[in-house]
């Protein structure tokens, strides 16, 4: 294990060149892995883990169209591609990937298969951090582990396929066998992870929902919305104004942020483009930095989880998700970032 400096503040990180793929193997070589769901994470997890050369099936809800999805991902029914309650009693090491309602609603079929000695393992911190409203309490004669993908399922899935690592988070939450750092660490090194830093379940699912609903997706999305709003009311066009707010951002600025740092992707844009950026960027913290804190707040007091399971938990669920997706994917400005994105060179056939 590292100890990294971050800006001042040291961290405890594991890196794939101290603890390799050959070690991961050999910590795991006499257990099976079940990975429970086959929906966002599921996937991705399981498909790395197998061609890295665990021993790892899947338990998913027949029929259903992830369980279609997981033939066509070349996983066998009877052979590495079970139900939930099989792949779970078969398992030394059960992956629990279903989504954090359905991990409430699964519960108690899972339970009686959590034998002492298994490990339990998630990819969020959800249903162990509030387990006042999940319900979830792990027995005590048994791991409790966690290891956190930054990022989505396809992305874990594409960086792995490109020999690429996607940064992981990784926490104890109850160590019964003395095993459970190994067990965890050796599934971040499955997994694809390119490398692993400490949490807490409780920190975990507190960063990740306010990410989620902050600059990863929910006030990204706004700040799009609001700047093209502005733009289109100002006379411009959709595509002009579309370019503006998204396309240059995601194909030219956020790459070179990616690559080297704010600072230097300041650096090397034009010194108007940095002077206005440095003039305006405290304004926009100014305005967002209250409404993160409520966000936060909100997170740290339970709210946003008690939201997610009423309404993940509604038989109409995906109703609605589906019509408030449509009406995103259907505004003009999605629209327009639809036909922009088929002008990119690389979606344009070559003409003779």
């Amino acid at each position: 294990m590292a100890i990294l400096n971050f800006g001042g503040t040291e961290e405890n990180v594991i890196m794939r060149d101290e603890f390799p793929l050959g070690k991961a193997l050999e910590t795991l070589k006499n257990e099976t892995i079940a990975v429970i769901g086959y929906g966002v994470q599921g996937p991705g997890q399981s498909m790395n883990l197998r061609d890295n050369g665990f021993n790892v099936i899947v338990g998913q809800r027949s029929p259903s169209k992830s369980w279609d999805k997981a033939i066509q991902d070349g996983w066998v029914p009877g052979e590495n591609l079970f139900s939930i309650e099989e792949a779970a009693q078969k398992a030394d090491i059960i992956c629990y990937l279903l989504s954090d309602a359905a991990q409430i609603q699964v519960w108690d079929t899972l339970k009686p298969h959590l034998t002492p000695g298994k490990a339990l393992y998630f990819s969020h911190g959800f249903t162990i951090t509030y387990t006042e409203r999940s319900g979830i309490i792990p027995p005590k004669d048994i791991d409790v582990i966690l290891v956190a993908p930054k990022g989505s399922g396809t992305s874990l899935r594409r960086m792995f396929v490109a020999g690429r690592g996607l940064n992981s988070s990784y926490a104890i939450f109850q160590d019964a066998t003395g095993r459970a750092f190994d067990r965890a660490v050796s599934l971040g090194i499955g997994v694809g992870s390119g490398y692993l830093f400490e949490t807490t379940f409780k920190k975990e699912v507190y960063s990740d929902l306010t990410g989620e609903r902050g600059s990863l997706m929910g006030a990204i999305a706004g700040l799009f919305e609001a700047q093209y709003e502005v733009l289109r009311e100002r006379g411009h066009s959709p595509s002009e104004a579309f370019n503006e707010t998204v396309e240059e951002l995601t194909q030219s600025l956020m790459p070179l942020v990616a690559e080297n740092g704010m600072d230097w992707m300041y650096a090397n844009t034009s010194t108007t483009a940095q002077r206005g950026a440095l003039d305006w960027k405290g304004k926009f913290k100014k305005a967002v930095l209250p409404v993160f804190n409520e966000l936060y707040d909100s997170v740290a007091a339970g709210h946003e989880a008690q939201k997610s399971i009423d309404s993940n938990s509604q038989e109409d669920y995906r109703e609605k998700l589906e019509e408030e997706l449509r009406e995103i994917r259907e505004s003009e400005m999605w629209q327009t970032g639809r036909v922009v994105r088929g002008l990119r060179p690389e979606n344009q056939k070559e003409k003779v």
